[in-house]
């Protein structure tokens, strides 16, 4: 796949397209692999580089500097910042996560329609299915084989086993995965299906154009009609993009408002209702070589507490950012060191209710989340059971690293006791968002919402939103497949209204 390098256009450059999509993610290459084969030209850019899998770098650090937002230090501001983890490269977070692929639950949908049911007007449940079905087809989406699994999986399942929760191998978006341990640093033998080796490839094949190193700082509209986007490349040059038919914004639930915020464009809770999935997660030591670093990144997954707003999986790291978790110096750090080998790393996903803002800033956006008090309760029943998982499982000790807690545990009796015990005061935990939604929530009242059931903005015409930011609410669950299927519908959305728009003239 040929992409235009920003760092080459160092004075103004003007084009023209049907449609620009906004992000190169999961998002932003379905909505455009879609548009394209329906016959429209469409530009892709992108604010981060292309990366293949020669450039992947071993090191942990160096794939921060070079491929997530911000080195992966991006803060909510808050009582208890958290630090929000983001791609930024060719093909989004989908080169630099753990490949896991989760259907859009019923439930949720479900929900999402009882709290709306306008959304029947542009969601079908049906339609939903057959796009997720597709997208399955294309990323090869299978779960974990037990041969490349690694210890570090394989003991989380030994542990959920034991105390009796539902547990499975977690589906991946892989072809051929030989459990290189390098997911999160991307995946040099090029065997994750991220969406820059498929949905971007098959856009560019239809005639779609992606520019990397660009980022968008306006919409620009004439009255009430979206016209193109203006931005800066990375070589210092003025990028100008007319847009006859469309623009749909995927930079993610945080870019995207900030965007929309950027050009003045304030209808609706833009912005509002920011919802993520936080994260804990759990050290133990066991008396065999885990090396969480080698087997599938993250291979097994506890799904018997989803009701309870409950995720576990296991967590694989390079060596460097599983070192550089060890606490303490000298003599404690190298004692640390020698028992690196033996530990493992698994963490809970928590489906929060509390919701933050997104606000536009002069240099980035800032994200404005605290955590309530249900919340800090399910974050306290997630560290109880990742810590009676891990010693079910066989572990000498775990490390619960909440301030004002035993540093180490030993025998579950005790670790039972966390629920009752443990701090419902978030900065007593370390923990990290992922999994962003909701602030350009999708509503059939344009009060309550900033874009259509048919993904269209209530107030620009043309202007489509196709990232989660427009789903109502979290899903408690990885939430990339859902995005892709959503995706495709939207970009099929902008192909019919354009479609009705050339009936009326």
């Amino acid at each position: 796949m040929n992409v235009i390098d920003g760092a080459t256009i160092r004075t103004t450059r003007s084009l023209e397209c049907d449609v620009v999509v906004v992000g190169s993610g999961p998002a932003g290459a379905t909505a455009a692999r879609e548009i394209a084969a329906g016959g429209a030209t469409v530009i892709v850019l992108e604010e981060g580089r292309q990366h293949r899998p020669a450039d992947f770098p071993a090191d942990s650090f160096a794939a921060m500097a070079s491929m997530y937002r911000d080195m992966g230090a991006s803060m909510t501001s808050a009582r208890s910042p958290m630090p929000i983890v983001q791609g930024r490269a060719v093909g989004g977070g989908s080169v630099i996560n753990g490949a896991i692929s989760w259907r859009l639950p019923r439930d949720v949908f479900d929900d999402w329609l009882t709290t709306d049911p306008g959304l029947a007007d542009g969601l079908d449940w049906a339609a939903i299915e057959a796009a997720t079905d597709a997208v399955e087809r294309d990323l090869h989406v299978q779960p974990t084989a037990t041969e490349i699994a690694g210890l570090n999986n394989s003991l989380l399942a030994r542990g959920a086993e034991v105390m009796g929760i539902e547990h499975r191998p977690i589906s991946r978006y892989t072809s051929d995965c030989v459990g290189l341990g390098r997911c999160l640093q991307g995946c040099p033998a090029g065997h994750k299906r991220s969406v820059d080796r498929v949905h971007l490839v098959q856009a560019a094949a239809l005639g779609a154009r992606v520019l990397s190193g660009v980022r968008v700082h306006r919409v620009e509209h004439q009255g009430d009609r979206a016209i193109g986007v203006r931005g800066a490349t990375v070589g210092g040059g003025r990028l100008v993009v007319r847009a006859d038919r469309a623009v749909v914004l995927a930079a993610s639930a945080v870019q995207t408002p900030a965007l929309l915020l950027q050009s003045g464009i304030r209808q609706g809770p833009v912005g509002r209702h920011f919802q993520c999935h936080p994260g804990v997660s759990m050290a133990g030591l066991f008396d065999q070589d885990v090396r969480l670093w080698t087997g599938a990144t993250q291979g097994h997954e506890v799904i018997g507490m989803r009701a309870q707003g409950l995720k576990f999986e296991a967590l694989g790291y390079g060596m460097g950012i599983a070192a550089s978790r060890i606490k303490g110096v000298g003599r404690a750090l190298a004692e640390g060191i020698d028992e690196l080998a033996g530990q493992a790393q698994w963490g809970a996903a928590i489906k929060a209710s509390a919701q933050g803002r997104v606000r536009a800033g002069r240099q980035r956006a800032s994200v404005r989340f605290s955590l309530n008090q249900q919340d800090m309760k399910a974050v306290r029943r997630g560290v109880r059971v990742l810590g009676e998982m891990m010693l079910a499982a066989g572990a000498q000790w775990v490390a619960p690293g909440v301030h004002g807690w035993h540093q180490r545990v030993h025998d579950r009796a005790q670790m039972a006791c966390f629920e009752a015990e443990g701090s419902l005061d978030a900065r007593a935990y370390a923990m990290a968002a992922t999994h962003l939604f909701g602030t350009c929530r999708m509503s059939s009242d344009p009060a309550r919402g900033v874009v259509r059931p048919d993904f269209r903005h209530h107030g620009i015409d043309r202007l489509y939103v196709a990232d989660s930011s427009v789903f109502p609410s979290n899903t408690g669950v990885n939430p990339q497949t859902s995005i892709m299927a959503l995706a495709t519908l939207c970009g099929r959305r902008v192909l019919q209204s354009d479609r009705r728009d050339e009936s009326a003239v």
